[in-house]
């Protein structure tokens, strides 16, 4: 059957009653993405090319094995200039011809594909091989046009088969999934490739393959790498849940066992439903649309909660596997729509909105009462996407002013002198050194495709499919030369039901004749995001006896109190950052009712923990605000149980810093004459964190920022903690009091080094650039977390505090000797009472494995000096005054 080209259903416009948005508007909002693109990618070129990708805040590129490890997230860089290859074809749609043909000669002369690293086969497969790919698409169809590219011999996809024929070896399993990780240079399992041990992959990694794959074949005329991709397809339908049509986020490569059974259409999942639809679309296979079909049946029978999406487990489809949901799925809407089933698209991309519009970006985890979960955004384009289709659906300019939005916000509070920084914490607006490649790639072309007209395209995008990192593939592959044999696993009749799904594209004005239909969709769910700020209480066993230790009573710096947790099996673990974890083991309690004391010590502690965080644990904000900062440059720190609550001052506190001597702040302050009326900067260790305080409140400071001890410590790389009490009363302390890791911390002196006069802003979250006072913090920024369960069938229960700064810095093993009598927190219930902010999600680029490798105790080899740092920024001041003018 031919394939049927879904996206031309997209012109098939729904009237609104809302406004229209002019032609002028469009079009400088159109301008405006164009600017902010050029803004990313100079400053990717002045700075960090040929690096992997731009570090926005030091000024810098990335280059692997020179920065900390940030574990798998690091997986996507090869040392082989990712960003630039990402954005080829951003270049081309954005009427870029000059530059690209620019890049593209720098790729063929600097990129190198052979290097000795060790990378992540679904990162490079949708980032190089579909960069290289959509690049080649462009310069062929520009070279066609005859005046560009006329030069081009098919180079860069002679690049993209090479890196294809570095990804093969990872095919090579039993079952036809690949390795998630492959040596470009020595292949898998080899003595030198240093990788090939992995024994599972996530679905989305395995079945994100067969768009770039069979590209690649129909390209080349070599069957080989369609086969594959195909070959990965089949065995992941083959091992579906029969009887709920679903599958796992995780599977075993090898026994094709689903390692884990939980099923969502977000991370670890996504983009393997999107590739079946897209295969169709594509290679005009009707079993891959067949597929999707009895896929998408289930989705919406189970995992569809208009307009929440959440994921439950494979055998027991009814039962939810969790109360949140991540940012990926933000992508499901779009894919919606190419479906042609508006209405679940319209409400769940409206929930996304509300959820935006609370926190100025997606939160890379949000709850099922719109809260944060986890806080971070990397710069995600999935919501930007999901826009793009749902106004090229409906016409509806209520998605132009979504678009507005993310534009707004990103240039609001992502938006710094060298680029775009991702979000560290969305309630505080805090920055992460980091701007990833698909922020170029994607974000961008959504955003140009909303606003432009169609002569402003310079070709028919109708003509090209986007790949999940929105490369663009022509359709006309569908019709290339092919040679595979078809597969034996194809979906028989029987198993397909069709009868809800036409095989033709359904005509949006015939769908919704009502032009209120939208708006009527959307008001309701408003409403619930709204009205979702009262929050659970935490979650209490009925029943329960309180054990003789109370969690909230417990000092670690307390004998007794140690005596007591000895008894009940708790042991204390120093861990060389400064933090103390309890670890409890039932077999090592004095009895079988002390142990049961333990158990109950360490759930109040976990309750104690979600109280915390729901009531003080959101990170704080340092923000330089002083010349010729301005306010861009903002820092996470961490809160205090102490002292002034920064969640409470609308206007935070703002003064300037000065050097406490001594630097410990442990004994009374010499230099009072310069601390007073200041905010002092103290250094950790040697005292407890309150005393420092009661120091530096003595001498007159009014407020204090604690710099760790812990050289290259992080917030990109370590949990922030409260910093306690020491178990005195410490009404006494009436400034606010803020922790800084060591890199953020040397951001603030080396800005003190250069000038001599640096004024920050101590607040709860970054106010607007250039404005002194912002409005008072919205009701619903709090963190929740989900209420804790408890199961007895686990391993280990772990629990981490940080209560002084004397503790050992002894550095402890992660894993730990567990036994079946072993009490253990789940993974994802693990809490910590003093942190302020959970562990990440696994984001897109790393969901190919659950695990956290530890980031490597490295420090920045090479630091710039702030004049260094802000050469360049001195050079677009007037662009962003103007900007902010336009803006505010």
């Amino acid at each position: 059957m031919a394939p049927v080209l879904f996206l031309l259903m997209l012109s098939g416009a729904l009237c609104s009653l809302g406004q229209a948005m002019s032609r002028e508007e469009k079009l400088r909002l159109r301008n405006q993405v164009v600017e902010m693109f050029d803004h990313a990618y100079q400053n990717y070129m002045d700075h960090a090319y040929p690096a992997d990708e731009l570090m926005p805040l030091t000024c810098r590129g990335r280059v692997r094995g020179l920065e900390p490890s940030r574990g798998d997230v690091d997986d996507a860089l090869g040392k082989f200039s990712l960003t630039l290859i990402d954005t080829l074809d951003t270049l081309v749609l954005l009427n870029k011809t000059i530059e690209f043909e620019v890049a593209v000669r720098r790729v063929l002369k600097d990129v190198r594909l052979d290097n000795d690293i060790v990378v992540s086969v679904f990162e490079t497969n949708i980032r190089v091989l579909g960069g290289l790919l959509g690049g080649h698409s462009m310069a062929v169809m520009l070279k066609e046009g005859g005046q560009h590219m006329q030069w081009y011999q098919d180079e860069l996809l002679h690049m993209a088969k090479d890196i294809g024929l570095r990804l093969l070896p990872a095919f090579n399993t039993t079952s036809g999934l690949p390795y998630p990780r492959v040596n470009l240079k020595f292949g898998v399992s080899g003595p030198l490739s240093r990788t090939g041990t992995e024994t599972d992959t996530c679905t989305a990694c395995a079945g994100t393959m067969i768009l770039e794959f069979a590209a690649l074949s129909r390209f080349t005329g070599d069957p080989v790498f369609e086969a594959h991709a195909r070959r990965a397809m089949d065995f992941l339908w083959e091992k579906r849940q029969r009887n709920s049509n679903l599958v796992g986020t995780t599977i075993n490569i090898h026994s094709g066992e689903w390692v884990r059974r939980d099923s969502g259409v977000g991370a670890g999942i996504d983009s393997y439903y999107e590739y079946l639809l897209k295969a169709y679309i594509l290679l005009g296979d009707d079993s891959f649309l067949q597929r999707f079909n009895i896929h998408y049946a289930s989705i919406m029978k189970y995992i569809s909660q208009p307009p929440l999406l959440l994921d439950v487990h494979i055998h027991k489809p009814l039962l939810p596997a969790r109360t949140w949901m991540d940012s990926l799925l933000a992508f499901f809407p779009g894919l919606q729509v190419l479906k042609g089933d508006i209405r679940p698209a319209i409400e769940t991309h409206e929930m996304l909105y509300q959820v935006t519009k609370k926190h100025n970006f997606l939160p890379e985890a949000f709850t099922t009462d719109f809260r944060v979960h986890w806080a971070q955004h990397p710069l995600r384009p999935e919501f930007a996407e999901s826009t793009y289709f749902l106004y090229k659906a409906t016409g509806d300019p209520y998605y132009l002013e979504a678009g507005r939005t993310i534009l707004d916000n990103l240039n609001r509070f992502a938006r710094v002198p060298c680029g775009f920084a991702a979000m560290k914490d969305v309630r505080t607006g805090s920055h992460e050194d980091r701007m990833d490649s698909f922020f170029l790639a994607e974000m961008f072309k959504y955003l140009f495709l909303l606003f432009a007209e169609v002569e402003d395209i310079p070709f028919d995008v109708e003509d090209y499919i986007f790949t999940t990192e929105a490369h663009l593939l022509p359709l006309s592959l569908s019709a290339a030369p092919h040679s595979y044999s078809t597969s034996s696993n194809r979906t028989s009749q029987e198993e397909l039901d069709d009868t809800n799904f036409d095989w033709t594209c359904p005509n949006t004005r015939l769908l919704f004749p009502d032009p209120a239909y939208p708006r009527n969709l959307r008001e309701p769910i408003r409403t619930a995001v709204d009205k979702s700020c009262p929050r659970p209480a935490p979650y209490r066993e009925p029943g329960m006896g309180r054990p003789p230790l109370r969690a909230q009573d417990f000092m670690a710096n307390n004998p007794e109190h140690l005596e007591l947790l000895r008894r009940m099996g708790v042991s204390l673990i120093h861990l060389k950052d400064g933090r103390v974890q309890l670890v409890q083991h039932a077999t090592q309690a004095v009895s079988a009712v002390a142990a049961e004391d333990g158990v109950r010590f360490m759930q109040e502690m976990m309750e104690l923990s979600s109280q915390q965080q729901k009531e003080q644990l959101p990170p704080r904000a340092i923000q330089i605000v002083s010349h010729p900062f301005l306010g861009r440059v903002v820092l996470t720190a961490g809160p205090a149980q102490f002292g002034t609550d920064l969640s409470k001052s609308s206007t935070g506190v703002r003064g300037f810093v000065t050097v406490a001597e001594p630097y410990s702040g442990c004994t009374e302050i010499t230099n009072a004459e310069y601390v007073q009326g200041h905010i002092a900067i103290l250094q950790r260790g040697q005292c407890m964190f309150a005393e420092k305080a009661r120091h530096i409140q003595k001498a007159g400071a009014i407020g204090g920022i604690v710099v760790d001890d812990n050289e290259g410590s992080s917030s990109d790389t370590a949990p922030l903690f409260q910093m306690a009490g020491d178990g005195r009363n410490t009404e006494d302390v009436t400034m606010p009091l803020l922790f800084l890791f060591h890199k953020e911390g040397n951001i603030l002196l080396e800005a003190l080094k250069e000038y001599r006069e640096v004024e920050v802003l101590l607040s709860d979250k970054a106010r607007d650039r250039g404005a002194d006072v912002q409005e008072a913090v919205e009701d619903c920024l709090t963190e929740a977390t989900t209420p804790t369960s408890f199961e007895s069938t686990t391993q280990t229960q772990t629990s981490t505090v940080e209560l002084d700064e004397s503790v050992s810095q002894e550095e402890v093993s992660p894993s730990q000797e567990t036994s079946d009598a072993e009490e253990v927190i789940p993974p994802e219930a693990e809490v910590s009472p003093t942190e302020a902010a959970a562990d990440p999600p696994q984001p897109k680029e790393e969901r190919d494995s659950d695990k956290r490798d530890e980031a490597e105790g490295h420090t920045d080899s090479s630091s710039q000096s702030v004049d260094e740092l802000l050469a360049d920024w001195r050079e677009d001041l007037e662009a962003f005054q103007q900007m902010e003018k336009d803006e505010l």
